[in-house]
């Protein structure tokens, strides 16, 4: 499986972000997006995800069915973790795994459910409200749907936010087993990740009006 950009194009508000971008990502790499605040990183991962229509140029994802939507094969993780406060974590991670995977409940899938709640050390946390969690939790939290329904592309917008280093090895752990097991992913982030068959796509602003190409000094 592979994904391919050619030539894409994304605006935002009538202002070209992405402008004639292209690359590829095969099964068992992690592609990593780097670049300053404003360089278009969650602008091209929002794109990938379905959230954003191209201006023009176009994505695609071969060895994936031709019959189906592109976005059933991605799981999508953005800025916001997507917990619903009032509902316990054992709560709001069934109510993923009926979303994302549809399955009805059942042994097998509860089992999943609960590998993927240890695996991010959330066990001890499962009958706690989402909105008593800590920042750090709530993030383990909204990544731990990663595990709750397979999809081979993993769309992560600055995965490691509010992580402290124990969790942040614990998501490269994670991120790792995912592609040495075929998937791919493609990150936005300021922090390596310690993955083994990683590349760097570096993302620069596009320049503002009266401005010329060239990226300005800090």
């Amino acid at each position: 499986m592979q994904l391919i950009a050619e030539n894409l194009v994304v605006s935002r508000g009538g202002r070209v972000i992405v402008d004639g971008l292209s690359f590829a990502v095969a099964s068992g790499e992690a592609l990593l997006l780097t670049g300053r605040n404003g360089a278009g990183k969650t602008t091209l991962i929002r794109a990938l995800a379905g959230f954003l229509a191209p201006t023009s140029g176009n994505v695609r994802l071969d060895g994936f069915d031709p019959d189906r939507d592109m976005r059933e094969a991605c799981h999508y993780v953005g800025h916001q973790n997507a917990n619903k406060a009032a509902l316990t974590v054992i709560e709001n991670l069934r109510f993923w795994q009926r979303f994302l995977g549809g399955q009805p409940a059942s042994g097998a899938s509860e089992q999943l459910l609960l590998d993927a709640m240890e695996r991010f050390e959330l066990e001890p946390l499962a009958d706690i409200p989402a909105g008593y969690l800590s920042a750090g939790q709530k993030r383990r939290l909204g990544l731990c749907r990663l595990l709750l329904a397979p999809r081979p592309v993993w769309l992560l917008d600055e995965p490691t936010v509010s992580l402290d280093a124990q969790s942040t090895a614990l998501l490269a752990e994670v991120v790792g087993e995912h592609t040495a097991a075929g998937g791919l992913v493609l990150a936005a982030t300021h922090l390596p990740l310690g993955l083994s068959r990683t590349r760097e796509l570096r993302l620069a602003p596009r320049p503002q009006i009266g401005q010329s190409g060239a990226e300005a000094a800090p």
